[in-house]
C-alpha cells in the first residue's frame, strides 16, 4: 500500500462517511465498492447492469466478508430513471462516478445510446449531488478526450478533436462538469483514465477491453485479434492505482486542486506496445498451463477511432493530489492473468 493510500485510508478511518459509486457492477467501481467497505464506509452502489455484473459484487461480498458487506446497499437502476439518482444520494457525502457506456466501436455504431448514458446520466448524477449538497463527486472521464492532439505525452490542458462519438461524451462530461462546479459551487473532479487494467475486466462480448479479450483467446488455444501492426502504444494503469487517485480526489482538502481546471491524468506514465503486451499475456497463460506457447496475433486493419499512441504526464496528479502510482504493469497483469484463469476454471466446472 502506498504512502498516498495509507494518508487515505487515515482519512477515513477518522471519518466514516456514506459513498455513492454508480456503476457498482462493473470492472472500476467493484474494485472502489471493495476498497471503500474494507475501510469501514458505507457504501451505496447504483447499477442498472447493462455492463455490470452481480458476480463482480459476489466477488466484492467474498473478499470483504459478511459484516462489511452489511454496509452496502443496492440500488439496480439507470442513471436516467427518473428519482434514481436522487435517491441514491440521499445523505451522501462522496459520489464517485464510474458508470459508462464504453468503447469507440460501440458508440460509433450507436452514439445516442453511448450519449444518453454518458452525457444525459451525468446530468442526473450532477444534479442529485447538487441536490444532497454532496461534499465531493469524483467521475471517470477518458484519455480518448485527447483526441488527434499529436504531443507526447499528454498533459491535461492540451486537447485535440474527439474521434469518436464516445470521446466527444467524455469531453461533454468535462465541460457540464466545469459549468455546474461554477454556477453552483460543487466540489467536482475528473480522472482521465488511460487503459485501466485489473481483476473482472468482463472478457465476453464484441465490445470486451483488449486483455480480457485477448486471454479468452488464449486460454482456448485461440490466436486473439490485434487491430494494427502491434506498435500502437497504451499507457496501461493497473485499477489500484485508479482506485487510489478516486479517494485521493474525493477527500482532498478544498483549494488543492487547481479549482479552474481539475482534471487529472490517471496512469503509470509509460508506454507499452500492443506487441510487447501480447507476449506478456501469451507467456504468463502458457506458464497456467493453458495451450497458447506458441501462438502469434492475427493482424487487422486499424479500427476507425482508435488512437495510434498513448502516453500520460502524471504531474499534475502527483503534485495537487499526491497521486502515487507504485502498482507497476507486470505485476497487475500477473494478478489479472491469475485471476481470470481461476475465474475460468470455476465456471467450467
Amino acid at each position: 500500500m502506498t504512502r498516498a493510500i495509507d494518508v487515505v485510508t487515515a482519512e477515513l478511518l477518522a471519518r466514516p462517511r456514506r459513498w455513492l459509486v454508480t456503476g457498482a457492477a462493473g470492472f472500476v467501481g467493484s474494485h472502489l465498492v471493495e476498497h471503500l467497505l474494507g475501510l469501514g464506509q458505507q457504501v451505496v452502489g447504483l447499477d442498472n447492469f447493462s455492463t455490470g455484473h452481480a458476480r463482480n459484487l459476489d466477488s466484492v461480498r467474498a473478499q470483504v466478508g459478511e459484516a462489511a458487506w452489511a454496509r452496502f446497499t443496492l440500488v439496480a437502476a439507470d442513471l436516467c430513471t427518473p428519482g434514481a439518482c436522487r435517491s441514491a444520494c440521499e445523505g451522501v457525502q462522496h459520489v464517485l462516478h464510474q458508470a459508462a457506456l464504453g468503447s469507440v466501436p460501440r458508440s460509433i455504431l450507436d452514439p445516442a445510446a453511448t450519449f444518453a448514458a454518458n452525457v444525459e446520466g451525468f446530468m442526473r448524477v450532477l444534479e442529485a449531488s447538487r441536490a444532497a449538497a454532496c461534499d465531493s463527486l469524483v467521475y471517470a472521464s477518458s484519455s480518448s478526450v485527447y483526441g488527434d492532439h499529436p504531443a507526447l505525452p499528454k498533459r491535461e490542458p492540451e486537447l485535440g478533436r474527439p474521434l469518436s462519438p464516445y470521446a466527444a461524451s467524455k469531453r461533454c462530461d468535462e465541460v457540464l462538469a466545469a459549468a455546474w462546479a461554477h454556477c453552483y459551487g460543487l466540489r467536482i473532479t475528473g480522472l482521465r483514465y488511460f487503459n485501466v487494467v485489473g481483476p473482472r475486466q468482463d472478457p465476453a462480448g464484441a465490445y470486451a477491453a483488449v486483455i480480457p479479450a485477448w486471454l479468452a483467446a488464449l486460454a482456448h488455444g485461440r490466436r486473439p485479434v490485434l487491430f494494427g501492426d502491434g506498435e500502437t502504444s497504451r499507457d496501461f494503469c493497473p485499477v489500484a492505482n485508479v482506485v487510489q487517485a478516486n479517494l485521493l480526489a474525493a477527500v482532498a482538502p478544498p483549494g488543492a486542486a487547481d479549482e479552474r481546471d481539475p482534471v487529472f491524468n490517471v496512469a503509470l506514465g509509460r508506454q507499452t506496445t500492443l506487441n510487447q503486451l501480447f507476449e506478456i499475456l501469451r507467456d504468463g497463460m502458457a506458464a497456467l498451463g493453458a495451450p497458447c506457447a506458441a501462438l502469434t496475433p492475427v493482424y487487422e486493419d486499424f479500427r476507425p477511432g482508435d488512437i495510434r499512441h498513448s502516453l500520460a504526464d502524471i504531474e499534475r496528479a502527483r503534485v495537487q493530489l499526491g497521486y502515487d502510482p507504485r502498482i507497476a504493469l507486470r505485476e497487475a497483469l500477473r494478478a489479472t492473468i491469475g485471476w481470470f484463469w481461476a475465474d475460468l476454471r470455476t465456471r467450467a466446472a
